[in-house]
C-alpha cells in the first residue's frame, strides 16, 4: 500500500484544506445561482387577468381574477405568456419587477402549443430576458423556476432538467421535464439555467391534485423564439398539419433489417393523413420524408415545413410497403 501521509500534521492540512475548497465550491455554486436570479428577474413579470360580470345580488360590477407570470420578449413591450392564462380574458394587467401595472393587448396566440404574445405600450425600457442555446441542454442541469405561484408574488424554485422532447402525442411540443416546483401561478413564468438564461416557458405540471408533484413542463426557448416571431408578424403561426393521431413506438424487421417505425393507433379527424393517404388504423408509419419513422423525425419534418408542403410517407400495412405524398394544410 503506498503511504500517502507522513505524519498526523499533513492529515490535518489535507482535511483543512479539503474543507475550504469544499466551502469554496459551495459558495461559487450558491453566488453563481444567485447572479442568475438577479439578472433574470426584471425580465419575468406577473400578470393579472379578470373578467368583468354584473354581480346580481348587488347590481355593481364585479371581477373575477386570476394570476400568472409572462416573459419579456423585447424592450419594446412584447410579452409572452401561456394561453390558457388569458384566452377568454377582457382584462389583462402586467406587473413589472419594479411594482408598475401596465394594460396589456393580445398580439396573437397559438392554441396547439398554448403560447400567446401580449403587449404593453412602454417608452422602450424593458429588460428583455437573454436566450439560452437550446441544444445545450442537458438532463441533470440546474434549473430555477420563476412564476407568480398562487398570486404571492415573485417566487423562486430550483431542480434539474429531468427530461427532454416531452410531447404527450402532440407533435408540435418538445417540452422540457423539471423537477423544479411549479404550481398554479407560474404559467407563463420562465425556467433559467444558472447564468440566468431563458431555456424555457414554465406551461403545465403533472399532478392529481393541481399543486406541485415533482414533475413540471416548460416549452423550449428555441420554440418560443420562433414561434412568438410567427405570431408577431402574422398574428397566428402558419403550422403545417397532416391530422391528428395517436401512435405507438414500434421495432420490427422488415427484409431482415431493424426498422423503427409508428403504429397508428387513434385517428382523430379525417385530415390529409385519412383524406390524401386512406391510412387507417393499424398502419405503420415506418420513413418520413426519407428519414426513420420516429416521433422524433414526424415533429421534424412538420416543424420545419410550411402548409402546401409535400410530405412523403411510407406504410407498411399487413405485408405490403406503400409510399405515399401527404400535401400540408394549415394546422
Amino acid at each position: 500500500m503506498i503511504k500517502i501521509f507522513n505524519n498526523k500534521l499533513s492529515r490535518i492540512n489535507f482535511l483543512i484544506l479539503l474543507g475550504i475548497l469544499t466551502y469554496l465550491f459551495i459558495e461559487v455554486s450558491y453566488d453563481s445561482q444567485v447572479s442568475g436570479i438577479k439578472k433574470a428577474t426584471p425580465s419575468v413579470v406577473n400578470i393579472h387577468t379578470g373578467v368583468s360580470a354584473m354581480a346580481k345580488s348587488s347590481g355593481y360590477l364585479k371581477e373575477s381574477m386570476t394570476a400568472g407570470s409572462g416573459i419579456i420578449l423585447s424592450r419594446d413591450g412584447y410579452i409572452i405568456t401561456n394561453l390558457h392564462l388569458i384566452a377568454n380574458q377582457q382584462n389583462i394587467r402586467v406587473e413589472l419587477d419594479g411594482g408598475q401595472f401596465f394594460s396589456a393587448t393580445l398580439v396573437g396566440a397559438d392554441a396547439r402549443s398554448d403560447l400567446a404574445v401580449i403587449k404593453i405600450d412602454v417608452a422602450n425600457d424593458l429588460v428583455p430576458m437573454q436566450i439560452a442555446n437550446s441544444a445545450s441542454i442537458e438532463i441533470g442541469d440546474e434549473v430555477i423556476a420563476i412564476g407568480n405561484a398562487f398570486a404571492l408574488g415573485k417566487t423562486f424554485t430550483s431542480g434539474i432538467v429531468s427530461a427532454t422532447g416531452r410531447d404527450y402525442g402532440n407533435p408540435y411540443l418538445e417540452l422540457i421535464q423539471t423537477d423544479a416546483a411549479i404550481n398554479p401561478g407560474n404559467s407563463g413564468g420562465a425556467l433559467i439555467n444558472k447564468q440566468g438564461n431563458l431555456i424555457g416557458m414554465n406551461t403545465k405540471i403533472y399532478s392529481q391534485t393541481g399543486s406541485y408533484a415533482g414533475i413540471g413542463f416548460a416549452l423550449p426557448a428555441k420554440k418560443l423564439i420562433d414561434l412568438s416571431s410567427e405570431i408577431i408578424k402574422y398574428g397566428s403561426v402558419k403550422r403545417s398539419w397532416i391530422g391528428d393521431f395517436r401512435v405507438k413506438p414500434v421495432r420490427l424487421y422488415i427484409n431482415q433489417q431493424l426498422t423503427l417505425g409508428l403504429e397508428i393507433m387513434e385517428l382523430k379527424n379525417f385530415g390529409p393523413i385519412v383524406n390524401q393517404g386512406q391510412i387507417s388504423t393499424g398502419a405503420i408509419i415506418i420513413s418520413i420524408n426519407d428519414g426513420e419513422g420516429t416521433w422524433k423525425r414526424l415533429t421534424e419534418v412538420l416543424g420545419s415545413s410550411f402548409p402546401g408542403d409535400e410530405i412523403a410517407l411510407q406504410v407498411l400495412e399487413g405485408q405490403s410497403v406503400r409510399s405515399l405524398k401527404l400535401v400540408t394544410e394549415a394546422s
